[in-house]
């Protein structure tokens, strides 16, 4: 009889850590690729540089997209009920409460 088998929980990869870097080759490659079949220096050069200002912009949407997920994972995990739970539209919040027949300022 075999030993029974451990759930081992593997950390799941960073997938956005693996799209940039590839994107940071890329940003290498192309020019290397372009100056190879007769581009300009300059104008590999260029097209370096306007892929490194995308991938530079699209990294910070994708963490700023994994802060957000995190974010919302976290607030699901909290239990309801605390403090501030959001009692709903203004039940049992404090403030002025004022009788029907009295003007309101």
């Amino acid at each position: 009889m075999s030993a029974p088998r451990i759930a081992r929980k593997h950390p799941e990869p960073d997938r956005a850590s693996d799209v940039v870097r590839w994107a940071a080759f890329c940003c290498v490659l192309v020019p290397l690729v372009l100056v190879w079949y007769g581009i300009s220096t300059a104008a590999a050069i260029s097209a370096a540089l306007g892929l490194t200002a995308v991938t530079s912009a699209c990294r910070a949407l994708l963490r700023q997209s994994e802060r957000g997920a995190a974010q919302l994972r976290a607030e699901e995990r909290t239990p309801l009920g605390g403090r501030h739970s959001g009692t709903g539209t203004g039940a049992h919040r404090g403030g002025r409460h004022t009788g029907e027949s009295a003007p309101v300022d």
